[in-house]
């Protein structure tokens, strides 16, 4: 599928960060995309933000708010972008929305790892199962799952537990690998890629505690404090040295460096998504340091986990312990 003009793409998560910029480059090629998130003043401004351009004449860039984790939004989200688009078929369905949270099975309320984990891969599964009649009735369909090099990788370092986030992005790249033969026995018309994403400019830190405490305000709350304590306990560390002040701002600062400084933007990352989905790979790595920890992991997946193993890829592609 070289060319996206006219085609109908879905597009989850597509109020901030890869899922907003895979938002901006479909409708500039000429792409009509229907996205949903949670929250409506993101996707406004995504909107907006693709209307600054002229846009081609008919294109349809359509919103609705769902949660991917509850899937009678996922087929309430179905339904409207059947009936805004004005079509019983879609050819493009990217499978992006995610959070973080829930590191630990130990430190960490159930809640919070379970709604990481029904996000990251339920909102994957219930999407797919939601939209493939649309895609069978596509002359071309192509299914885009955002997994991560912790679909590969299960860690951010050796002393930071990661179980909730690595365990659902590995379910990811399990399925989106399965349904290679899959789709290729039942519907050879319909291509998938996993695509896994190094450290990615968003703000998925920020949303992340928006979501899990249930608070769309920029403002830290108490109970977003109390989620970020159990964390660094989670870790080995003590947190009650540090007032409420001074832990928001450390929460402030991580989540502005991660989008900051991070060695690729989310339109580099959103750019080169597209580039392998029209080449029509299925594995599309997002990074410099996507590929070396691919290559690392590869090499020595017994030492995948060891202490040295890490600060040797961090020294090597410059992340940080804590990012």
């Amino acid at each position: 599928m070289k060319d996206l003009a006219g085609r109908i793409a879905v597009v989850t998560g597509g109020g901030t960060g890869m899922g907003r910029e895979l938002v901006r480059q479909l409708v500039a090629e000429g792409c009509n995309v229907a996205m949903c998130d949670v929250s409506l003043r993101n996707m406004a401004e995504t909107k907006r933000l693709c209307e600054q351009e002229r846009l081609p004449q008919g294109l349809r860039i359509t919103t609705y708010v769902a949660d991917v984790s509850d899937e009678a939004q996922v087929l309430r989200f179905r339904d409207a972008v059947a009936e805004q688009q004005d079509t019983d078929k879609i050819h493009l369905l990217f499978n992006n929305a995610g959070i973080g949270g829930g590191g630990s099975m130990i430190a960490n309320d159930r809640a919070e790892w379970e709604k990481t984990f029904n996000v990251c891969w339920g909102g994957v599964y219930f999407n797919t199962r939601a939209f493939l009649p649309m895609l069978l009735k596509a002359d071309q369909g192509h299914i885009v799952n955002t997994s991560s090099v912790n679909g590969f990788w299960a860690s951010v370092g050796p002393r930071m537990p990661h179980t909730a986030y690595s365990a659902a992005k590995f379910a990811v790249k399990g399925f989106s690998e399965a349904l290679i033969a899959d789709l290729r026995v039942n519907a050879p018309h319909i291509k998938v890629s996993v695509v896994m994403p190094g450290h990615i400019g968003t703000s998925i830190a920020a949303n992340s505690r928006k979501i899990q405490a249930g608070n769309e305000s920029d403002e830290i709350s108490a109970t977003e404090l109390a989620q970020a304590r159990a964390r660094i306990a989670s870790t080995g560390k003590d947190a009650s040295a540090l007032s409420d002040d001074e832990l928001r701002a450390t929460m402030e600062d991580r989540a502005r460096r991660f989008l900051e400084e991070a060695p690729t933007t989310a339109a580099q990352a959103a750019t080169i998504i597209l580039e392998g989905v029209k080449a029509d790979r299925w594995r599309i790595l997002v990074g410099a340091d996507a590929h070396v920890l691919d290559k690392l992991v590869r090499q020595s997946p017994e030492r995948a986990y060891d202490v040295d193993f890490f600060e040797g890829f961090a020294a090597e592609v410059g992340w940080r312990l804590g990012r």
